[in-house]
């Protein structure tokens, strides 16, 4: 049995992920940084008949989370073979107007969290020499310029160059990195905007937002030996919006 690493994962894009996983019969350790949400994702594992997994309340970039998750890597079961590092915040804002203590929040969790959960996966990883993939969550934010996300936009496309630049770093260990850049998708945050839907099915070329299960199935692509002589990339999930890059009204 496999096992991997997935943050941010008690909704959305990191539940289905997670989800995925553990219908492969694999073994997952996730985070999230709200208990209610964590013991409903938990719930409806369970409702599911999916139990191999273990769950941590903790913010992604806290030195708390990075012991508890070195912790939990040697004493659960499986193999471990990979890590998603999904999560992150949005905070929109204009450049005129945005402020230090945003600028720091978003700094801390999109990129200091990431950079130290690959770093820890990483370690674990070269010193057990069996290889693996870690992928980082980007953004289509992160390849093309968006209203009012300035500041996020900056943090994604920093993930895509620390993929590029891990190469280096990774590849004598047989780790691969890569990241998916995801564009419109539905999830409970973005449905909770009645408009999101049709906005987004009306300007994205392929007619619609991708879904989750979209998103689940490229990171399972990349954590795969389908995918085992990809490294340094990054996919965009966009049902082609980035080629056109009409923004939203």
């Amino acid at each position: 049995m496999l096992k991997y690493i997935v943050t941010g994962a008690a909704q959305g894009i990191g539940f289905e992920i997670v989800k995925s996983i553990l219908l492969q019969g694999d073994y997952v350790i996730w985070n999230d940084v709200n208990q209610e949400h964590i013991d409903k994702a938990q719930a409806q594992l369970h409702h599911q008949g999916l139990y191999q997994f273990s769950s941590i309340c903790a913010d992604a970039s806290s030195d708390d989370f990075l012991e508890s998750l070195s912790h939990l890597i040697d004493q659960t079961p499986g193999t471990l073979a990979g890590c998603v590092c999904n999560a992150g915040i949005t905070t929109f804002g204009d450049f005129w107007s945005y402020t230090k203590e945003s600028l720091d929040q978003i700094l801390k969790i999109n990129i200091k969290g990431t950079f130290f959960l690959a770093q820890l996966v990483a370690k674990k990883l070269r010193d057990a020499d069996l290889g693996g993939s870690i992928l980082l969550m980007s953004s289509v934010t992160g390849h093309i310029a968006h209203p009012d996300l300035a500041a996020y936009g900056m943090t994604k496309a920093a993930l895509n160059q620390l993929a590029k630049n891990l190469v280096i770093d990774l590849s004598p260990y047989q780790i691969r990195i890569n990241t998916i850049s995801p564009g419109a998708t539905l999830t409970e945050r973005t449905l909770s905007d009645q408009d999101y839907r049709r906005e987004w099915s009306s300007i994205t070329p392929m007619g619609c937002p991708a879904t989750v299960e979209d998103i689940a199935q490229a990171a399972l692509f990349f954590l795969s030996p389908k995918s085992k002589h990809v490294t340094g990339q990054s996919l965009v999930i966009d049902g082609g919006w980035t080629s056109v890059g009409i923004p939203p009204k």
